[in-house]
């Protein structure tokens, strides 16, 4: 259901403390049936990072533990922006999106953040009760590319016809914009083949196993210095304005509807929190970037690039505002119906709430 599934997730290591945040939490059938297996039971939090203050209010706020998702996230816990808004934030790294959202649902975790298409789903096939208030990100983090030996034969995206292209799940969110893109192409989208392979794309890629594939970063750097050909990456701007209209909401925080007027104060201090962030993240080097990530996450990669990369995308892929852009989400709810996961016509009106970030 999102690109943030349980194998995309950089879960920390064991050296942080881990507990089931969801044990004892009562979920309805209605959701454990209607929300994909992909919904891990289990989440992991993050380490303290010392004594609250006693003046600051305490809460736990839950996302999928992908890399480039969570950069506002961790640029305001390490750099001290939740601090200098009063709020003590335990960040907890759920192994993915859909993971977050049922931790938030089942009354585990104060806020959830996560992609657009996860709260979509949540909210009009479950009927959850969560309002979505403030936004992180503003492009998907996927792009198609072929496989460096297709490279030739591929040329566009109507080009997969007939050909083999990797996704992570069917029902994901890469999958459903990858219908998006083919439909929006004049493409026949039966007529491609999916292969199902979790997020571990690279090497299926780079040996040609696959015609294309969905992939993200550092894959997609990879790839396209091995001589692969990039049809769409829709994390950048010019592709996505091209290929989708324009931004195409991502990231972004949700609450329970139940608790949105007692939590008001510190939801505003939280989209506070969350705008300095943004904000200071486009000043930051990619070395900066990088620190603020937890090392159990950036265990393995090559550091220095992937904060160039960081350097590279950051413009594109984070807003400079926390606001809601209502059209960007209208984007993705389109994707969404092209690819079968939510009915046309459904009501999504009171998912958003734009009292506290503003309009």
């Amino acid at each position: 259901m999102s690109c943030c599934d349980e194998t995309t997730a950089r879960v920390p290591g064991t050296d942080f403390s881990r507990r089931s945040l969801l044990k004892g939490a009562s979920l309805s059938a209605s959701l454990s049936a209607s929300l994909s297996a992909s919904f891990a039971a289990s989440v992991i939090p993050a380490a303290a990072t010392g004594r609250a203050e006693a003046q600051t209010r305490q809460i736990k706020l839950a996302y999928c533990s992908q890399l480039l998702c969570g950069v506002p996230y961790e640029v305001a816990r390490t750099d001290g922006y939740f601090k200098n808004h009063g709020l003590d934030v335990q960040l907890v790294y759920t192994r993915g999106g859909n993971a977050a959202m049922q931790a938030l649902i089942g009354g585990a975790v104060d806020y959830a953040a996560t992609a657009l298409d996860v709260a979509l789903q949540a909210y009009v096939n479950v009927r959850a009760d969560i309002r979505r208030f403030a936004v992180t990100g503003r492009l998907p983090l996927f792009a198609v590319v072929t496989a460096p030996k297709a490279a030739s034969q591929i040329q566009w995206i109507k080009d997969l016809e007939t050909k083999t292209v990797g996704v992570s799940a069917l029902g994901n969110a890469d999958h459903s914009l990858t219908i998006y893109l083919l439909k929006e192409a004049g493409a026949d989208s039966t007529k491609v083949q999916f292969a199902t392979m979790g997020v571990n794309l690279f090497e299926a890629l780079r040996q040609g196993q696959i015609d294309a594939g969905v992939v993200q970063e550092p894959a997609l750097t990879l790839l396209r210095r091995a001589g692969a050909r990039v049809l769409v990456n829709a994390m950048d701007l010019d592709d996505a304005k091209r290929y989708l209209g324009g931004a195409y909401e991502f990231m972004g925080v949700a609450v329970r509807g139940k608790e949105f007027e007692q939590r008001r104060p510190e939801m505003v201090a939280l989209t506070a929190a969350l705008a300095d962030a943004l904000k200071a993240l486009r000043a930051m080097s990619g070395e900066q970037l990088t620190a603020a990530l937890p090392k159990e996450m950036t265990t393995g990669l090559d550091l220095k690039e992937f904060g160039e990369i960081l350097e590279r995308r950051r413009d594109a892929l984070y807003p400079e505002t926390v606001k809601i852009d209502v059209e960007a989400g209208k984007r993705v709810e389109q994707s969404l119906i092209a690819g079968g996961l939510i009915k046309p016509g459904a009501n999504i009106a009171g998912l958003y709430d734009t009292s506290i970030a503003g309009g």
